[in-house]
């Protein structure tokens, strides 16, 4: 492959009532946002509808915009486990629409994009939303914030795809459905640890 073809990518940060997208295209060290904006939810009560919407969507911007990658945020480790494992289905679906449409994903914490972008892991969204639209010179600033988020992902992404920090990330890059192995150990002994020691926040049944 040409290491100098333009290429894009999609970013994606999941949510519930909103999910924030960009379409990121890389030309060398070029970098042109192509498009970035929000998937409205919050009117789709069915929580199973919602997640059919969000595949459907998600495939919709992969066919239009030909992305070679798609970069995900994955879910944090919040205070409301319901709406943390909400979070989770949201973006697992998202990840199946990519894998489905034969793109590659990768996924990153919350606190690792706010670092790759503002140099602050606990930067506000307003922060990020500033140096992603200065950054790329984006100059009518999306109406929500989500799609700024969206495509910071898609910038971190680029960002750890480079060779300097990508070797400063190491094993924080979490890449495909599974992982890196150091990654998806260190994830799943997180959620174990988790729910031993919040066995009444977990909802059953």
């Amino acid at each position: 492959m040409n290491s100098s073809a333009p290429y894009r990518i999609l970013g994606i940060d999941p949510g519930t009532n909103y999910m924030g997208y960009g379409v990121l295209e890389v030309c060398g060290r070029s970098l042109t946002p192509i498009v970035l904006g929000d998937i409205d939810l919050h009117k789709i009560t069915d929580p199973y509808d919602k997640l059919r919407y969000i595949f459907e969507r998600v495939r919709a911007l992969i066919a239009e915009y030909s992305p070679r990658e798609v970069a995900l945020e994955s879910p944090f480790f919040g205070q409301n486990v319901q709406s943390m494992l909400k979070l989770g289905r949201a973006q697992g679906v998202a990840m199946a629409a990519a894998l489905s449409s034969n793109r590659p994903v990768a996924e990153y914490a919350p606190t690792r994009i706010k670092q790759a972008i503002t140099g602050s892991g606990a930067a506000s969204k307003q922060q990020v939303a500033a140096i992603v639209t200065r950054t790329l010179k984006i100059e009518d600033a999306p109406r929500r914030l989500d799609a700024t988020d969206g495509m910071a992902v898609a910038l971190c992404h680029y960002y750890a795809s480079s060779s300097v920090l990508n070797a400063a990330l190491g094993t924080s890059r979490i890449k495909g459905l599974g992982g890196e192995k150091s990654g998806r150990k260190r994830g799943t002994k997180s959620w174990e640890q988790f729910v031993s020691e919040n066995p009444k926040r977990i909802k059953r049944g």
